[in-house]
């Protein structure tokens, strides 16, 4: 079996950013092991230009922005495996993987970083009724025939859902001759970033429906046509508000969830909110070394984040494992292991993820009022970066309220913002000098305030 210091399982924008930073950050051995047949993930097949404004601070597609991390993975010589699939992933960190070339093979892992991504809502979670004609896909799979395979899905479209591949897909699909119809959306506000609605659905006169759904498909072999109504605040089907519309084509663009098959395989704690895994401040999850980042942790809007954080990954990747290789040699794992069941062991080894190495005061981060999560969920004081991000998302449109955090029962921040939606992200930066000023502190709350 072989040995790295670090696996990371997924070879896109996050595992790629995590992979440079964890070299950077002093360790050699690292392996990224990719099921595709080329890095880059997701952002091969995002030919629209966006990416990079906030990590390069130039605007570049989708292949650009990849080929920059892939640049630096080839240039630092970081090992990497294509067309590889993980089938397992123990508590002991070891990895089952396959491919055609080494058949299935495992992998001892010192820490293991998650960046599998999410992967699209199918028809089977929407409750459509009717027939399962050909000419329903995913807005993703419609992304990769168009710009990856060269093809067109069809000619007249609908597409159910305005996140931010719909929107996208709305403007490919017009822009290579189709014509797109309408999209409907059953939320009373778009799923997507705002820029995507003008820059996708406005400037190419594109009708947005809010508080609409797709009530009936018609057709057997290929899809002929669809039936859309008006939902009311329950999203039930309001009788009398249908509208039929010829198309051969259906997109569904419907939601996003994190590829945690793995992950829930493993034992990792999972939250209901977003289904990603629940972790620390230095992204590590309930078992010990190991880490995640982009979206398998949780939907992004912006891949600039996803490398922001998948960087944080990749750093307290290296640092744990450069902690555990000193502690092996100052103190024997038999020596630790018989310490922690005598109870003689110190008293201050946190339970709690990269704690276990470490001493520290941990502090849980709960979201409230509209606040529908927050990452990290729980942080160790003494271990966080001298400032921490928290990212978050809103559960509504919400207009002139405020960011509020609350340290146990006092308010240190209070920011005015004139509109919040749950399509974009959201955050709050937090001080860990502020943080030690509160020995006693047992909770940080990011909750939404009215004026």
């Amino acid at each position: 079996m072989k040995t790295y210091d670090i696996v990371i399982v997924g070879g896109g924008p996050a595992g790629l950013a995590a992979a440079v930073s964890a070299r950077k950050n002093g360790t050699e051995s690292i392996l990224v092991l990719e099921r595709d047949r080329e890095l880059g993930g997701i952002l091969n097949q995002c030919i629209h230009n966006g990416f990079g404004l906030h990590t390069f601070k130039e605007e570049l597609t989708g292949p650009e922005y990849a080929g920059r991390f892939i640049g630096q993975v080839k240039e630092l010589q970081i090992a990497y495996k294509l067309n590889t699939m993980v089938m397992d992933i123990s508590r002991d960190k070891i990895v089952t993987a396959m491919n055609s070339t080494d058949g299935l093979f495992e992998i001892q892992a010192g820490a293991v970083i998650l960046a599998m991504g999410c992967r699209e809502r199918s028809r089977g979670a929407l409750n459509i009724p009717g027939y399962r004609p050909a000419g329903i896909f995913s807005a993703g799979t419609a992304q990769r025939l168009v710009n990856m395979e060269g093809y067109l899905p069809g000619r007249k479209v609908v597409i159910l859902g305005s996140g931010d591949i719909g929107l996208i897909m709305a403007r490919r699909m017009t822009l290579e001759g189709a014509q797109v119809q309408v999209v409907a959306e059953l939320m009373p506000y778009s799923g997507g970033l705002k820029r995507n609605i003008v820059q996708c659905l406005d400037d190419y006169g594109i009708p947005l429906k809010l508080s609409h759904t797709v009530v009936e498909i018609r057709g057997k072999e290929r899809v002929e046509g669809i039936t859309l109504a008006q939902v009311d605040d329950r999203g039930k089907p309001i009788p009398g508000t249908e509208e039929d519309y010829e198309c051969d084509t259906l997109l569904l663009s419907v939601g996003l969830i994190p590829e945690n098959e793995l992950s829930s395989g493993m034992g990792v704690e999972l939250s209901r909110v977003t289904s990603g895994p629940v972790v620390n401040e230095c992204l590590e999850t309930n078992i010990e070394g190991v880490f995640a980042c982009g979206n398998v942790l949780h939907v992004h809007d912006l891949v600039d984040y996803v490398s922001e954080e998948a960087a944080a990954a990749g750093k307290n990747a290296a640092r744990y494992v450069q902690e555990k290789r000193v502690i092996s040699k100052e103190r024997p794992e038999g020596i630790v292991a018989e310490q922690r069941k005598s109870g003689t062991g110190d008293e201050n080894i946190a339970a709690q993820g990269t704690g276990s190495v470490s001493r520290g005061h941990i502090v849980d981060v709960q979201a409230a009022d509209g606040v529908r999560y927050t990452v990290p969920a729980r942080i160790n004081v003494e271990r966080m970066e001298d400032i921490l991000t928290v990212r978050f998302r809103v559960g509504g449109v919400y207009k002139n309220c405020f960011i509020s955090v609350y340290l146990d029962d006092k308010r240190i921040l209070h920011r005015k913002r004139p509109v919040m939606a749950p399509g974009e992200m959201e955050e709050v930066k937090l001080r860990k000098e502020e943080l030690r000023q509160y020995p006693e502190l047992k909770a940080v709350t990011v909750k939404l305030e009215e004026v």
